[in-house]
């Protein structure tokens, strides 16, 4: 036995035939399992590596299982087959794609590629994005795709499809055909098809990989699931890892369900954890045991107790921050490094307050796959705007918003404006406003900017920052713009920063200095911050982000409920949306080594402006198990329970039954149409409109009454 592993991992490592489900706690050492059962594959077993595929969720977790072989076996040992599912579909997609009449050289585009698309598309049949954005239109185009690959591709791609265009969903996947072009789905999609209408290189394939191996299967979607099936039929060597509780991409696709109703040979389950104390499994495992997709298991350890995980209550954001930097400080002027913390959220807007406190006490910090908040992109056009209502002066504010949104200002356009500017002397603002009557200037747009600008500098005497960012919001349509074409996340940092504003302005009210140039002088401490590359810094992360990662310290912030759980997500999905959500708790907290914090503040919600209450996780756990700071009223806690009863009426009670194949719905774009099926795997109706179908989820349809 290899003495650096437990039993159960062992007993997983030797389990070389047949179906194995592996149920791998956090931090309890999977993807040591897996490095070592291909090393004793080749080694022990005799197998060559050409025949076994390894799979990972993502290229670095790729790279880090190759760099773990690679120390255990020869060194022709490590080969393409350790790789992510999509890397893998490529490599077969290359040698078998020209089956159906695509080019072994095909484009893979991604999700900015798609959208430009969508855009095209969208535009060309006028629907307007004001109504439904490209990221929305996209959603439907995977739908479609997904309910029936079979009629997908026989239906579109294949050299005998029908080459109509008779709506704007079919013209996208003309325009992804023309240019040979798949997208991330379609690597699966046409994987799948290949193999199940082409008998000798679905023989090949399933002969070839002797021995399968998934890890986080927990995120897998149905159809990434037909294709492990698909491949390990003839052998029926899969071997399965992941963790259930840890399925936090159920909104795009992953399935869990799958894992915990898989019927395997061998079940083992791994529940010892090598990372955190017992105190913060404790609060770990008491909120997960609220959930009930999920194979029933508890985390243990033989670390012993170092400090109980705090629950922190402040009065207001500032006094949270100011708190994880107090933390923070007194940790390195103990001997800590400031990599040894980490702060988590929910959502990224809600690192605005954080990074301030940090700059404050000047703490080095970095956002870990993300962008600082006031280097954002639609942070920092909304700064720009401005600037340049602040000063003519400004030109890289000018050049950074002047087509944004689009005015038709292109490069001939400002080229022709530089020369004069540089000519007369004048900033680009200046020379255009000098200039508008000209010929080459003369057009609607750049006039309405040139009287916007002067328009917001009346306003600047006369309305809080605030106020004339929210003004500026809706007349420069830069509102609009969000809106349609970018994610909810902007819509969110946006309205962070008009909050971040009324702070300015009470902060200021006393000193009569809460004009824009103050404001902006404010600000420049913020989007100026000198860098050192190289130096140990505190991470910021969403929660998404963090998965894998660990640190000895651990904020959690945020934690308000609405924002964590999100009850959007809750409305939408419904059971399901909440259970991801919790999931989400719990890999924040099994992202601690040593210390948790768990943190929020009273105060009012950004969107509606209601007042917050504690998020439902932290009344999770007993609280014997949490030092509490900050004497929270009990009354919040009454608060919490209420607004999740009230939630919980809205969402669960009166459920609509299934709609039955037939009924008449209303959608507020598409205009009536005919129910014709349900997906249970998408939960979503297939809907026709007259030549046109669509799958659409429940909430967006209305039944219209029979007479």
């Amino acid at each position: 036995m290899d003495v650096s592993l437990n039993r159960q991992q062992q007993k997983a490592v030797e389990s070389t035939e047949g179906r194995v489900r592996v149920v791998a706690g956090a931090g309890s050492g999977k993807t040591r399992v897996l490095a070592h059962r291909f090393a004793f594959l080749v080694n022990e077993v005799g197998i060559s590596p050409g025949n076994i595929l390894c799979l990972t969720f993502t290229n670095k977790a790729a790279q880090e299982m190759k760099r773990r072989i690679s120390t255990m076996v020869d060194r022709g040992s490590v080969n393409d087959f350790i790789c992510t599912i999509h890397s893998f579909c490529v490599k077969f997609l290359r040698r078998e794609i020209y089956r159906i009449g695509y080019p072994k050289n095909f484009l893979i585009i991604d999700e900015e590629d798609a959208k430009s698309l969508a855009k095209q598309a969208m535009q060309e049949f006028g629907i307007d994005r004001k109504k439904t954005t490209a990221e929305r239109f996209l959603k439907g185009v995977a739908a479609y795709k997904g309910y029936d690959i079979n009629a997908y591709i026989q239906g579109h791609l294949l050299p005998a499809a029908s080459p109509q265009c008779p709506d704007a969903t079919v013209r996208y996947i003309r325009l992804q055909l023309k240019q040979y072009a798949l997208d991330y789905d379609d690597l699966v999609y046409f994987t799948l098809y290949i193999l199940n209408h082409f008998k000798d290189a679905r023989e090949y394939w399933t002969d070839k990989l002797n021995y399968l191996m998934v890890d986080e299967v927990q995120d897998l979607s149905g159809d990434d699931w037909k294709l492990l099936h698909a491949l390990s039929e003839k052998h029926g060597n899969l071997f399965v890892v992941g963790d259930p509780d840890q399925a936090i991409y159920e909104w795009r696709g992953g399935n869990p369900k799958i894992f915990v109703e898989f019927k395997a040979k061998t079940d083992i389950i791994l529940n010892e954890n090598y990372r955190s104390t017992p105190d913060v499994l404790d609060v770990a495992n008491f909120i997960i045991a609220n959930n009930t997709n999920r194979v029933k298991k508890e985390l243990f350890t033989r670390r012993l107790n170092e400090r109980l995980p705090v629950y922190h209550h402040a009065k207001s954001e500032k006094e949270e921050a100011a708190m994880i930097a107090s933390r923070i400080a007194e940790g390195v002027g103990k001997g800590m490094k400031y990599s040894d913390f980490a702060i988590l959220y929910r959502s990224s807007f809600l690192s605005r307050t954080v990074e301030q406190a940090l700059l404050k006490q000047q703490i080095p910090y970095s956002v870990w796959g993300g962008v600082r908040f006031f280097e954002r992109k639609e942070i920092k056009d909304v700064i720009s705007y401005l600037r340049l209502i602040s000063s003519d002066d400004d030109d890289m504010a000018f050049r950074r918003i002047i087509n944004l949104p689009s005015r038709k200002f292109g490069e001939a356009s400002m080229k022709a404006l530089e020369s004069l500017a540089l000519e007369e002397g004048r900033s680009l603002m200046g020379a255009l406003r000098d200039h508008i009557g000209d010929k080459r200037f003369r057009r609607p747009a750049l006039l309405s900017f040139v009287s916007l600008i002067d328009s917001a500098r009346e306003r600047v005497s006369m309305k809080g920052v605030s106020d004339l960012t929210d003004w500026l919001m809706t007349e420069s349509g830069l509102s609009d713009l969000y809106r349609t074409d970018e994610q909810e996340e902007r819509l969110e940092n946006i309205a962070e920063l008009l909050n971040a504003m009324k702070e300015f302005e009470a902060t200021k009210m006393d000193e009569a200095d809460m004009g824009l140039d103050s404001y902006l002088q404010e600000i420049a401490l913020y989007t100026n911050v000198d860098r050192e590359p190289d130096a140990e810094k505190t991470r910021l992360m969403t929660i998404h982000q963090s998965k894998g990662l660990e640190f000895p310290t651990v904020f959690v912030i945020g934690l308000t409920e609405g924002i964590f759980p999100n009850h959007r997500s809750i409305r939408e999905r419904r059971k399901d949306g909440e259970e991801e959500e919790r999931r989400l708790m719990y890999v924040a907290v099994t992202r601690a080594r040593d210390m948790l914090y768990l943190s929020e503040s009273e105060g009012y919600l950004n969107d509606n402006g209601a007042l917050k209450y504690p998020s439902r996780f932290i009344s999770e756990v007993p609280e014997c198990y949490l030092e509490t700071e900050g004497n929270p009223d009990p009354a919040l806690r009454e608060g919490t329970r209420n607004l999740v009863a009230t939630l919980n009426s809205e969402v669960y009670e009166n459920v609509d039954a299934p709609l039955a194949n037939g009924t008449s719905v209303s959608h507020k774009v598409f205009g009536t149409g005919i129910v014709e099926a349900y997906d249970a795997a998408s939960k979503a109706y297939r809907v026709r409109f007259g030549d046109i179908t669509r799958m659409l989820i429940p909430r967006v349809l209305t039944v219209i009454p029979e007479k």
